[in-house]
């Protein structure tokens, strides 16, 4: 599948999880894909083009994406997936854990577009999604950090896309349900009631697929969100 073949996406949080499935799965529909991560070492293995970035240093993330565009040009594609997750008490949850969440998962989304929308807009083409959560539009228990941040980058993709409306860019916002990655290793909800088991979560790959659908919808549709959820019968099944 060579659907996007000739063309630049950009992916954050790329060395794992969701980031790196969705990162193979551009790839394999023909594109170029830049993988931001900090634990990235920089190069150009395959169809990747590998670059290390903190993205809650500003400065770093205005380097790197002001690099991109020189290099390579605007962004056909660009993927926020770079996140982290926390499962704490609202009483017991650290102003530092707090901070983390928005820095990661708002602060962070917000420095990226920033570096590389201006560019597409001039392009007069190219889709930007966001991760989100079924957390960005559900509060639930134990959530309130992380749901803040997601219900925060929530409202930046809902302004992105209004401001962008006109340009030829596209904004997309894919909110899944639990997802089988690394982040639940600490957690281990297979042993805590009331918990999704991990065999019954989505896993990063449905996630990469939902992506590629955005991203090879024609230019003229935008897909404005997708909620995923898992169906647990059926992978038992």
């Amino acid at each position: 599948m060579t659907v996007l073949a000739g063309r630049l996406a950009v992916v954050t949080g790329a060395s794992r999880g969701i980031g790196a499935a969705v990162a193979e799965r551009l790839a394999g529909a023909g594109a170029t894909v830049v993988r931001l991560a900090r634990q990235l070492q920089p190069g150009a293995p395959g169809r990747f083009r590998d670059y290390p970035c903190d993205l809650a240093d500003a400065n770093q993330v205005a380097a790197v994406t002001a690099r991109i565009v020189s290099e390579l040009g605007p962004p056909a594609v660009v993927v926020q997936s770079a996140g982290v997750f926390l499962l704490q008490p609202f009483e017991a949850t650290p102003l530092e854990a707090f901070d983390q969440q928005l820095a990661v998962n708002l602060r962070a989304p917000f420095l990226v577009a920033r570096g590389l929308l201006p560019a597409m807009r001039q392009a007069g083409a190219g889709l930007h999604v966001t991760i989100g959560s079924t957390c960005d539009h559900l509060g639930l228990r134990d959530n309130s950090a992380y749901a803040a941040s997601k219900f925060g980058v929530r409202g930046l993709h809902e302004v992105l896309a209004a401001e962008y409306r006109s340009t030829g860019v596209r904004c997309t916002l894919i909110s899944p349900a639990s997802t089988d990655t690394s982040m639940w290793d600490p957690i281990d909800p297979d042993s805590r009631v009331g918990f999704l088991p991990r065999a019954s979560m989505l896993t990063p790959t449905d996630v990469a697929e939902a992506v590629l659908f955005a991203a090879t919808r024609p230019a003229g549709v935008a897909v404005a969100w997708l909620r995923l959820e898992s169906n647990p019968v059926a992978r038992q099944g």
